[in-house]
C-alpha cells in the first residue's frame, strides 16, 4: 500500500492519509499542479502557505534555503518532532509554495510509517484533512464525506495527537505562532520547551528568575542564541 500511494503522489495525485499530528490532505511539494489542486479540494486561501513534511533536514537545501546556526540548533532540538518550522526563502523559483510571503514552513516527522513515504516521495504539503473553515476530518469516513471522488487516495491510521504547534524562524526571535502538539509552554514564565519535563520541572526557577539551572535555560526554545 505505502508503495502505491507513494507512486500516486510522485505522479501528481494527492490524497488523505495520517501525519504525525492529524489526517493531511497530501501532494507533492515540487509539483505546483499538485499543489494548486489541493488548493481547490480544499477550497484554501490561496495567500496561505501550506505546511512542507520532509524526511531529513537536507530536503530544505532544495528549496534555496539557507539554515543560519541559531535555526540549526534549534532544529537540532525540535526535529524530529510535532513542529513546524517557518524559515524565510528568497527568489520565485516557489512562489507557488510561499504564496508571496517569502517563508516556508516545514516539519519533519518522528514517525516510522510517514518518513518511509516521505523518503520516496519527496517533501509533500500537507495541509489538515478539511476543506476551510470546517474542522479537521478525525477519521476516513469524515475525510470521505468531505472529498469523496476528488482525492486519489485515502489511507487510515491510529495514534493522532492533534495539530503540530508552529514555530516562527524568520525573524530576529523565534516566536510560536500556534500552540499544539510537541511544545509544552511554562504557566510561570511563558517560554516554551520541547520536553514536558522541562517546562513542570522549571516552576520555581522561572518564579523568580534567578539561580537558572544552565540545563533548563537552554532548553528553552526562546532561549537559543
Amino acid at each position: 500500500m505505502k508503495n502505491k500511494i507513494a507512486e500516486i503522489l510522485k505522479s501528481g495525485g494527492i490524497g488523505v492519509l495520517p501525519t504525525d499530528t492529524i489526517y493531511g490532505l497530501v501532494g507533492s511539494a515540487l509539483r505546483p499542479e499538485a499543489v494548486a489542486r489541493i488548493y481547490r479540494v480544499r477550497r484554501r486561501d490561496s495567500r496561505k502557505p501550506l505546511i512542507i513534511l520532509i524526511s531529513s533536514v537536507n530536503d530544505i537545501s532544495g528549496f534555496g534555503i539557507r539554515i543560519s546556526p541559531r535555526n540549526k540548533r534549534i532544529m537540532e532540538k525540535i526535529w524530529p518532532g510535532k513542529i513546524s518550522a517557518i524559515l524565510p526563502i528568497k527568489g520565485g523559483k516557489f512562489s507557488y509554495l510561499h504564496r508571496g510571503i517569502k517563508s516556508l514552513a516545514f516539519r519533519l516527522p518522528d514517525k516510522k510509517s510517514l518518513l518511509e513515504i516521505l523518503r520516496k516521495t519527496g517533501p509533500l504539503v500537507a495541509p489538515s484533512a478539511n476543506p476551510a473553515g470546517l474542522p479537521p476530518a478525525e477519521n476516513i469516513k469524515e475525510a470521505r464525506e468531505y472529498f469523496g471522488g476528488g482525492v486519489d487516495f485515502y489511507s487510515s491510521g491510529k495514534g493522532l495527537s492533534g495539530q503540530s504547534t508552529i514555530l516562527d524562524l524568520s525573524g530576529r526571535k523565534p516566536a510560536v505562532l500556534r500552540e499544539g502538539s510537541g511544545l509544552y509552554k511554562c504557566r510561570h514564565c511563558g517560554f516554551h520547551y520541547r520536553q514536558k519535563a522541562f517546562a513542570s520541572g522549571c516552576a520555581r526557577w522561572h518564579a523568580v528568575h534567578k539561580g537558572a539551572n544552565p540545563r533548563l535555560a537552554v532548553s528553552a526554545i526562546e532561549s537559543i542564541k
